[in-house]
């Protein structure tokens, strides 16, 4: 066997504390902070005097890793199209199981999170729904049905 597991999912961002905000109140725990830069770091990315900030956001269980990326240095280029729908090419959304929906969705709005569509229950498994939050990233929630 090739892979191990995922380790983690890279999220380039502008405003690295809104978006922790946002991660951890929905759930997720802050694992670490920090600041990388040198020569490694311009090699192994490909850009010139690299400075950037890290945090790895953790899911609860520990398996699921976010790594929130925020470049001094070289600077981040503007999104193109922060509100881009669901079916633009790319990663565009992260799904997380909850266990309530209906108390999760209120504490995000005050984090920037908009509900894109409905709140669907998709055939008899799960309550579902796509939320926007800061910088136009988009989130799945699921919540399985007993």
């Amino acid at each position: 066997m090739t892979i191990q597991r995922l380790d983690n999912i890279g999220l380039v961002v502008h405003d690295m504390e809104a978006v922790i905000a946002f991660f951890l109140e929905l759930g997720l725990e802050l694992e670490g902070k920090a600041t990388v830069e040198g020569p490694d770091v311009n090699r192994l990315v490909a850009l010139d005097d690299v400075r950037c900030d890290l945090a790895v956001v953790r899911t609860p269980d520990g398996h699921g890793r976010l790594e929130l990326m925020k470049f001094h240095t070289p600077a981040s280029p503007a999104t193109a199209e922060p509100n881009a729908p669901v079916n633009t090419p790319g990663f565009r959304r992260i799904m997380f199981a909850v266990d309530n929906l209906d108390e999760v969705l209120p504490r995000l709005r005050p984090y920037g999170a908009e509900l894109m569509g409905d709140l669907v229950k998709y055939e008899n498994g799960y309550r579902l729904a796509y939320v926007r939050g800061p910088e136009g990233i988009i989130i799945a929630l699921a919540e399985e049905l007993a």
